[in-house]
């Protein structure tokens, strides 16, 4: 534990005279106090959580949304595993949760003694989870070994700071690797400066499979003039060397004397996606501060955030899984500009933004399901931006995309999840003056398929979809980089039919009549994957035939699930989709069925943990619900719509027991915060059960009380509080609702109902009531049907 350190700037005259020649200084900000109390909620936090079994979050230091994610790398292949027993490298970059290597980029290791080797899975240095530290913005390891280093890391928007602690020694190095990240490094430079200042670029690729470069900038200015350095090229350490560029294995090292007592050293990594110019910026505007007001400012702004929603009941432990969840979902999407305003965008040109914040980082197959929602509610000011952000990617690279990462398209994934995310926003009442903007932008993306010289996918199963009313299953259609939805023309079906759905909603508000009457027939596109001999969902080839095996859990064409799991997700006509499955109790047999729901009454937590799917990737051949994964996330609130509604209480509450307050304790990849968010809403009671709409299912809160603090300028009530009085394993069941005390028997709410509202208040029981049962409460559809 390093306590009582000297605090020393980061020669705050000395950056300011560096940058100024490019940028000009920028003046230094005011440290204020940290915060303490019993009203701290960052001491709830535990960023360990998901850091084994492929849960893919990070530990390491961020603020909210901000650009730079500064975390220990210990070689898996997204950073950081809490069973591996060495680290490689802090790294800059890293995105929480992806299935995929990504980020990583320019790794830094303090080290002791003669450079032996330029691989960091060789040079790692081995570490104990007991010497190790993290929560919200700041981290702490100390580092085995030659000689033990203590290890400090903390964040900015977008920088990255870190303070070592070395023993006495003449050569304590600092390295700094350009070569090597977590996705494939295609070339890279490092210059030394002066005699405290390294500057890096980054080039590389991959996210899955092999995608367009994207290129990063960095500055990293040290507290203190190193005695010596030099660079790497491949193997060979060239001591007195000021650059090396190209491939391969490549970087720098720094040395200093720390004999004399003064044995920390402190550096600020300042990062770009513009240029070395905007690091420089970046590091002038936000790098003066001393480590301690860089940390205490960090855990400020987290602090902030997380006291937007209050909870009281339930036990510690359920509230630091809730907080360390609400943590997840509030770090994604990024910054992509720097101080400037200026950003690279999807057409490799710097523009600069006016009226609102960059982001970037799009994980839109997932996020659209359950973080956009939450957001929305409790960051709308930068949901909107987000959305203008994604509007900007479509104004500049001609499309909008489907799985962004910097600069870039991917194309991970498949359907068009941009769609209801972007829906999302407008319904969400946080696009006014945008509106018709962000259509005309929807409409391109859903009528048309991106030429072959673009790199995005976009919806590439369009054309087939809009002449025979489904995509086709064709695993070896010629694609682009990334996934095809001709590999999954079952769920690629599904999913655009979604998106045309809440595409419908939007044209029918801003009176596109007959747009909306159009993408209304096509929300009806789900029926022409449905097979009637097997009475499931299956996939169908360029002939029309159904192929594959009929069996619905081995079936084809379905991207990362089965025909079971897809089942529900036509959240825009539930009564439609029961109606080809033989009404409303025939679907509440299947549902309980697919929940095990008999076994899971008399042993919830064992019918969580081996009755339902419990591998992160075990996907496929399964009759089961996946709380695992994306496809799955509405499922239980089927439930409503069956009248049926204590039944997705119990089925949530038996789901969010999976989530613990351990490194394994998050459903699957969290995918950037989606299955975070899952958790957050589903304990607060209210879930978006139609993605792309302001339709928010209702089901039993597991705290007594949630109240959310709202931004006026969208929620002029500016609170709105949920009560569950006594809730809790036993008494879990809603017996009635009110909506500001006036009885509420639906199963739903609209956006508009919360922002005119401030108390949602259930009775609950340790019995099942009549609450949400009448032909009226569920959900309702989005689009017309046949009934049920």
């Amino acid at each position: 534990m390093i306590r009582g350190k000297r605090v020393r700037r980061l020669a705050g005259p000395a950056v300011a005279v560096l940058c100024a020649g490019l940028v000009g200084a920028s003046p230094p900000a005011t440290a204020a106090a940290p915060p303490g109390g019993s009203g701290d909620l960052t001491g709830l936090v535990n960023p360990f959580i998901g850091t084994r079994n492929e849960g893919n979050t990070f530990p390491g230091a961020a603020v909210p949304f901000g650009m730079v994610q500064l975390s220990p790398d210990t070689g898996h292949s997204t950073g950081y595993d809490w069973d591996r027993k060495s680290i490689r490298g802090f790294s800059a970059v890293h995105l929480s949760g992806v299935g995929c290597g990504l980020g990583g980029d320019l790794p830094v290791l303090p080290a002791t003694g003669d450079l032996t080797s330029t691989d960091n899975a060789v040079y790692a240095a081995p570490f104990s989870h007991d010497d190790e530290h993290a929560s919200p913005g700041s981290y702490r390891v100390t580092l085995g070994g030659a000689g033990r280093i203590g290890t400090e890391l903390t964040a900015t928007r977008h920088t990255g700071k870190q303070r070592y602690t070395f023993p006495a020694t003449d050569k304590a190095n600092v390295l700094l690797n350009t070569g090597q990240a977590l996705h494939k490094v295609t070339r890279s430079s490092v210059r030394i400066l002066d005699d405290r200042t390294v500057a890096a670029t980054i080039t590389g690729r991959g996210f899955c499979q092999d995608t367009v470069e994207y290129t990063l900038h960095t500055v990293t200015r040290f507290d203190r003039p190193f005695a010596s350095a030099g660079t790497w090229s491949g193997d060979e350490v060239t001591a007195g060397s000021r650059s090396s560029a190209g491939g391969g294995r490549r970087g720098a090292y720094v040395r200093f004397d720390t004999r004399g007592g003064d044995r920390d050293v402190e550096a600020t990594t300042a990062v770009s996606y513009v240029d070395g110019r905007g690091a420089a910026r970046n590091l002038a505007a936000e790098g003066h501060r001393s480590f301690d007001a860089t940390r205490d400012a960090a855990r400020r702004a987290w602090q902030e955030r997380l006291a937007k929603v209050r909870v009281s009941g339930g036990s510690e432990e359920r509230r630091r899984v809730f907080y360390s969840s609400l943590y997840r979902a509030l770090l994604h999407p990024n910054t992509g500009q720097d101080v400037d305003g200026r950003y690279t965008g999807w057409d490799q040109k710097v523009h600069r933004a006016r009226d609102h914040t960059y982001y970037q980082n799009w994980s839109l197959w997932d996020t659209y399901r359950t973080q956009a929602q939450l957001l929305a509610l409790v960051a709308p000011r930068e949901s909107r931006d987000m959305a203008l952000s994604l509007l900007d990617v479509d104004a500049q690279g001609g499309w909008l995309p489907k799985w962004g990462y910097g600069t870039v398209e991917t194309n991970i994934m498949t359907g068009d999840p941009v769609t209801p995310f972007l829906t999302n926003t407008y319904r969400q009442g946080l696009l006014k003056g945008h509106e018709e903007a962000a259509y005309r932008a929807l409409k391109k993306n859903a009528d048309g398929v991106p030429p072959a010289a673009s790199p995005y996918s976009g919806r590439m199963g369009n054309a087939e979809y809009l002449k025979n009313g489904f995509v086709p299953y064709q695993p070896d259609h010629a694609k682009k980089p990334g996934d095809s939805d001709f590999e999954h023309g079952a769920s690629a079906t599904l999913e655009y039919a979604l998106a045309d759905a809440a595409l419908a909603g939007m044209a029918e508000d801003l009176g596109h009549t007959a747009d909306a009457a159009r993408y209304a027939q096509r929300a009806q596109h789900y029926r022409d994957v449905f097979d009637p001999d097997t009475g499931f969902f299956r996939a169908r080839d360029a002939a029309g035939r159904f192929t594959g095996p009929a069996d619905p859990a081995k079936s084809v064409g379905f991207h990362e699930g089965t025909a079971w799991q897809y089942m529900w997700l036509v959240p825009q006509d539930l009564p439609g989709m029961m109606s080809l499955t033989g009404g409303r109790a025939a679907t509440e047999k299947r549902l309980d069925a697919f929940f095990a729901y008999d076994r899971l009454l008399q042993d919830p937590a064992g019918t969580a943990r081996e009755v339902w799917v419990n591998g992160p990737y075990d996907y496929y051949n399964a009759d089961k619900y996946n709380p695992q994964n994306e496809p799955d996330l509405i499922a239980p609130y089927t439930y409503l719509s069956t009248g049926t509604p204590w039944k997705t209480t119990d089925v949530v509450h038996a789901a969010l027991g999976l989530f613990t307050d351990g490194p394994d304790g998050v459903t699957g990849n969290d995918d950037l915060g989606t299955m975070s968010s899952w958790m957050v809403l589903s304990s607060i009671g209210v879930f978006p059960v139609f993605p792309g709409t302001d339709t928010w299912g209702l089901s039993t809160p597991v705290f007594d009380r949630v109240e959310l603090t709202l931004d006026r300028a969208y929620y002029p009530k500016g609170r709105f509080t949920v009560t569950a009085a006594g809730t809790g394993d036993t008494d879990r069941y809603v017996r009635s609702a009110s909506l500001d005390g006036a009885g509420l028997s639906r199963t739903w709410l609209t956006t508009d109902d919360i922002r005119r509202s401030t108390a949602l208040s259930f009775t609950v029981g340790s019995r099942p009531g009549d609450w949400g049962t009448g032909a009226g409460d569920a959900p309702p559809p989005a689009t017309p049907s046949s009934g049920q």
